[in-house]
C-alpha cells in the first residue's frame, strides 16, 4: 500500500470522527492494523467498518451487506462512503471479490486453514475480531452441545410431581397448554434449556417448582448446589426475593404434599442470588475471571434471570465457567432490549421460540411427563436447542390495556398501538403528545389523572424526617426509597432536552425552584442516584438506586441510602465518585426494574436507537400505570416500524454444530487443556484482542 493511499483514506477518517460518523476507536484500530504492514486500503476501510460495528453491539460484518447497503448499515450518506471507496483507491464489488481480498491480507485468519493467531477472523461470509469471533464459537458450542445431552429422569416420577405443583385449572380455561408445566418437564430433559416470555407470564413462578422438581427427584437433594444470577445487582435481588415468594406461597400447596428438605423454610436450600460479576468472581483492571474451564463453578444448577441483557462475551465467560454436569436454565423475554454491548444472545437462541418446531419425539416426551398435548402447529423439524426452549404465551399481570399495547407494538402495528394510547382504557394509559417540557415536570410531581403521584410522595416524606432515634430513621429511611421506586422516568437517549441528562437537570432545578429539595452543590437532601459501577467491597451494584439523606449519627452529614432486600445500608456520598442523578433513566438501565407508574419520554427526533425493542422494553416496565411523554408523535410510529437487528453469526454457528451434539462433552483434562490455551491467549499475552 502506497503512503498517498493512507494518508487519503486516514483523513477521510479523521473528518468522519470529527462529524460523529465514526467512533475513535475505529480510526484507531484500522491505524493499527495498517501499521502492520502489506494491508491493503481495502482492508484496512473493512477493519473501521467493523470496529464502528462493534461498538453499535454488532459481533460481526456480512459483506453482502457491505456490498448491497454499506449505507445503510452504518447510517452514512452516500456521497461520504463514496469517498471513502475512492480514498481507499476502489474496493470490491461482489461478496466473493471481498473474501478473496480479505484472505489475501496477512493480518486475516480464514477458517479451516493454518492458523497464525492474526486479529481478524473471517468465517464465510462474516468478518470478526477475533475475540468476538472466539466468544461467538464458545456460546454456539456449549449451547449445542449441553442442550442435546439428556437427563437419565425417572419420567413417571416427575409426571406425580408436576401434576401435585401444578393444579388443574391454574393455566386458565380453554384448550391452550399449561406452558409452565411443560416449561419445566423440558427442563428436566437436558443440561440447559431457555424459558422464554413477557412480563408476568410467570417465569420465575415457573422456575419455583422446576427448583422442587429437581430436589424431588434429586440422588442426593441435602447436596445440591443452587446458584441464581442476574446481570445487575436489583435483577438478582428481584429474582431471589420472586423465588423465595413462590417457594413460600407452595408450603400450602398441594395438601398434603411434602416439600423436600431443602426446601423447607423459604427456600433455605437456593442461596443467594449474585450478578454475573460476581459469581464468576470479577477481578479489577482485567476481563479475566477467577472461575473458567479450568477453575469451574461448584455448583449443580445454575438460573439466570434476565437472560437478554447478557452480551455474548459474559455469556460466553459463563458457559465456560459451568462443570459438564450442570444444569443451567436461562430466563428472559426475547422482546426485550438486547444487551447493551455486542451481541443478541437471548434473541439468537430463541429466535422462532414463537413456532415451538417440536419434534415428534419430544411431543411424545411431553405427553408422558406432564400430561399435556401440543397443537399441531407447535409440531416441527427445530434442533435440540428448539426442544429445550419453552415460549410462556399467557400474561397475568398484563392482561389489561398495557398487555394490548404491548402485543401491537411487538406485532408492528403502529396503528394499533396508537389507538390503544388514545382510549386510554380506564386511564391505565396516557398519551402527551405534543408535549412540552412544563408538561413532562409537572407530570413528574404530580403524576396524572387516575395515576395521581408522581415523585410527589417521596419530596413530603423529604420534609418529615424524624427526630431522633436509628430505628425510626431506618424506617423512615425504607420508606422513602419504597416511594421513590414507584414511579420513574424513562429516556429513550442520553443527550438533548428529552434525553436522560436534560431530563435530571430540568427536574432538580424545578423542584428546588419550589422548595421542595435544596440544591447546594453536587450532593444535597434526596438526590437520588444510580450506581454506575460494580464496588464488591461497599456492596453496591450497577444499576442500583440509592438517596443521599441525613446521617443520624452526624446531623450535618450525608449518607447514600440503599435497599438489599429488606436491609438498608448506608454509604459515604465521596465513596461513590461514579454515579449519576435518577429521577429519570435510560430504558436500558430500567430493564429488571418495575414501577407502579412508569413514564416513557421520547427524544422530538427519530434516530437508530429509538425501535420496536426499546419502547416495548419502557412500556413493560409498567405495574399499573404507564404514560407516553413525546414532542413528536411520529417518532412513536417510526420507532414500532424500526426493528433492531444485531449483526451476529451465533444462529448460523450453532447450526454448523448439529452434526457435533452427539459428541460427549469434554473430559475435565481436555477442558483444563483448553482453560490453559484460552489463560495463554489472553489480551495482553500472545493473542490479538480487540473490540
Amino acid at each position: 500500500m502506497g503512503m498517498i493511499d493512507s494518508a487519503a483514506l486516514f483523513g477521510r477518517f479523521d473528518a468522519f470522527v470529527a462529524e460523529g460518523l465514526l467512533q475513535r476507536l475505529g480510526c484507531a484500530f484500522a491505524r493499527f492494523i495498517d501499521t502492520l504492514g502489506r494491508t491493503p486500503p481495502p482492508v484496512t476501510l473493512a477493519c473501521a467498518v467493523l470496529s464502528e460495528l462493534e461498538t453499535r453491539g454488532h459481533s460481526c460484518l456480512f459483506l453482502s451487506d457491505l456490498v448491497a447497503s454499506p449505507c445503510a448499515l452504518l447510517g452514512w450518506p452516500q456521497e461520504h462512503w463514496v469517498g471513502l471507496c475512492e480514498a481507499a483507491g476502489g474496493v470490491p464489488d461482489s461478496t466473493e471479490a471481498w473474501q478473496v481480498a480479505l484472505a489475501a491480507c496477512d493480518h486475516v485468519w480464514v477458517t479451516g486453514s493454518a492458523d497464525r493467531n492474526q486479529p481478524l477472523v473471517l468465517d464465510g461470509e462474516r468478518l470478526y475480531l477475533r475475540r468476538y469471533w472466539r466468544n461467538e464459537t464458545l456460546v454456539a458450542t456449549a449451547v449445542a452441545g449441553r442442550a442435546a445431552r439428556q437427563r437419565d429422569i425417572d419420567v413417571q416420577q416427575m409426571r406425580v410431581w408436576l401434576d401435585r405443583l401444578f393444579v388443574a385449572g391454574d393455566a386458565g380455561a380453554g384448550s391452550e397448554p399449561d406452558w409452565q408445566k411443560i416449561a419445566c418437564a423440558i427442563a428436566m430433559r437436558s443440561h440447559l434449556s431457555i424459558i422464554t416470555g413477557g412480563p408476568g407470564t410467570g417465569k420465575t413462578y415457573t422456575v419455583a417448582r422446576l427448583l422442587v422438581l429437581l430436589f424431588a427427584l434429586a440422588e442426593k437433594p441435602e447436596a445440591m448446589r443452587v446458584a441464581l444470577t442476574a446481570p445487575t445487582g436489583k435483577a438478582a435481588t428481584r429474582l431471589k426475593q420472586s423465588i423465595d415468594a413462590a417457594l413460600d406461597g407452595l408450603k400450602d400447596h398441594g395438601g398434603d404434599m411434602p416439600l423436600p428438605l431443602p426446601l423447607s423454610g423459604g427456600g433455605a436450600g437456593v442461596g443467594a442470588a449474585y450478578t454475573l460479576h460476581s459469581l464468576l468472581g470479577a477481578r479489577p483492571d482485567t476481563r479475566a475471571f477467577r472461575h473458567h474451564a479450568g477453575n469451574p463453578l461448584d455448583i449443580d444448577v445454575l438460573i439466570v434471570d434476565e437472560a437478554s441483557m447478557v452480551h455474548l462475551e459474559m455469556m460466553a465467560a459463563l458457559l465456560d465457567a459451568l462443570p459438564p454436569h450442570a444444569v443451567v436454565i436461562l430466563l428472559g423475554d426475547k422482546d426485550q432490549l438486547a444487551s447493551v454491548e455486542a451481541g443478541a444472545v437471548l434473541g439468537d437462541l430463541c429466535s422462532g421460540a414463537e413456532h415451538g418446531n417440536y419434534l415428534k419425539d419430544t411431543a411424545g416426551y411431553i405427553a408422558a411427563a406432564c400430561g399435556q398435548t401440543l397443537p399441531d402447529a407447535m409440531l416441527g423439524s427445530g434442533d435440540a436447542l428448539a426442544q429445550q426452549t419453552v415460549m410462556l404465551r399467557k400474561s397475568r399481570r398484563f392482561g389489561g390495556p398495557v398487555g394490548v399495547l404491548a402485543s401491537a407494538i411487538n406485532g408492528g402495528d403502529a396503528s394499533a398501538a396508537s389507538s390503544c394510547l388514545r382510549r386510554a382504557e380506564d386511564r391505565v394509559l396516557s398519551w402527551i403528545d405534543a408535549a412540552r417540557q412544563s408538561d413532562l415536570l409537572q407530570l413528574a410531581l404530580e403524576g396524572r389523572a387516575g395515576a395521581e403521584g408522581g415523585y410527589h410522595a417521596y419530596l413530603r416524606l423529604l420534609r418529615n424526617a424524624p427526630g431522633t432515634g436509628r430505628d425510626a430513621h431506618e424506617a423512615w429511611v425504607r420508606e422513602v426509597l419504597e416511594a421513590f421506586e414507584g414511579f420513574r422516568l424513562l429516556c429513550a437517549v442520553r443527550e438533548g432536552d428529552w434525553g436522560v441528562n436534560g431530563v435530571n437537570e430540568a427536574v432538580e432545578s424545578y423542584f428546588d425552584a419550589k422548595g421542595l429539595v435544596r440544591r447546594r452543590g453536587e450532593w444535597y437532601v434526596g438526590r437520588p442516584v444510580m450506581i454506575t459501577r460494580n464496588d464488591a467491597s461497599l456492596g453496591v451494584s450497577n444499576g442500583d438506586i440509592g438517596i443521599a439523606l441525613p446521617d443520624p449519627g452526624r446531623p450535618d452529614a450525608l449518607r447514600v441510602y440503599l435497599l438489599d432486600g429488606s436491609r438498608v445500608f448506608g454509604v459515604l456520598p465521596s465513596r461513590l465518585p461514579q454515579v449519576e442523578t435518577a429521577y429519570a433513566t435510560t430504558v436500558h438501565k430500567a430493564q429488571g426494574s418495575e414501577f407502579a407508574h412508569a413514564v416513557m419520554v421520547l427524544p422530538p427526533d427519530a434516530g437508530p436507537v429509538v425501535t420496536r425493542e426499546l419502547v416495548y422494553t419502557g412500556i413493560t416496565r409498567a405495574k399499573r400505570h404507564f404514560t407516553l411523554v413525546s414532542p413528536n408523535a411520529a417518532v412513536f410510529d417510526g420507532a414500532i416500524a424500526r426493528q433492531t437487528r444485531r449483526m451476529t453469526g451465533l444462529r448460523m454457528m450453532l447450526k454448523m454444530q448439529a452434526q457435533a451434539v452427539a459428541a460427549p462433552m469434554p473430559t475435565e483434562a481436555s477442558r483444563s487443556k483448553r482453560s490453559r490455551a484460552s489463560r495463554a491467549s489472553a489480551p495482553g499475552q500472545g493473542e490479538f484482542d480487540f473490540g
